[in-house]
């Protein structure tokens, strides 16, 4: 038998102001985009905003439809919009921030397992770990790479091609 032991790093910060600028302003985009989201059954609205490495911020939000699971996230929706108007461009950084009841809500955002596979993806495609900002009311909690989220996930190389 073979045991191995997995190790990851958080940090977690009490308040937006304790952030750098770049992460602070990547948050506030994230939850404006929440204000928009369109989430008349859940009423839990969630704003995702990814930086690029050309500088453009590209904000998305959940959308959800009568007819579940037709519906889309809000980190999906933002990072699908991102390479569809920039092609090959690198995602450095995503944060995401869930709004209940017109307040943050949670510890912090925590994105869905499609969600994280397509963080991976983009990831893999940027070659540099993404940075992922999950804002919450209490605390703001900030990863480096998807395998802290995901240490299992697939790769490309998994698929055989």
């Amino acid at each position: 038998m073979k045991e191995i032991q997995l190790e990851f790093k958080i940090k977690i910060y009490q308040s937006l102001e304790e952030l750098p600028l770049s992460s602070q302003n990547l948050i506030l985009k994230a939850r404006e985009a929440a204000q928009r989201a369109y989430a008349p059954y859940s009423g839990y609205r969630v704003g995702a905003a990814v930086l690029l490495g050309n500088g453009e911020v590209v904000t998305g939000n959940n959308q959800e439809n009568a007819a579940y699971p037709s519906g889309l996230c809000a980190e999906r929706t933002a990072m699908f919009y991102a390479s569809s108007r920039f092609p090959g461009e690198t995602m450095c950084s995503i944060a995401v921030s869930t709004i209940s009841n017109s307040a943050l809500s949670g510890k912090f955002a925590k994105p869905c397992g499609s969600c994280r596979q397509v963080i991976a993806e983009y990831e893999d495609l940027s070659g540099i770990p993404i940075v992922i900002i999950l804002d919450g009311s209490s605390a703001i909690t900030v990863v480096n790479g998807i395998d802290t989220l995901l240490p299992f996930r697939f790769k490309k190389e998994d698929m055989g091609k």
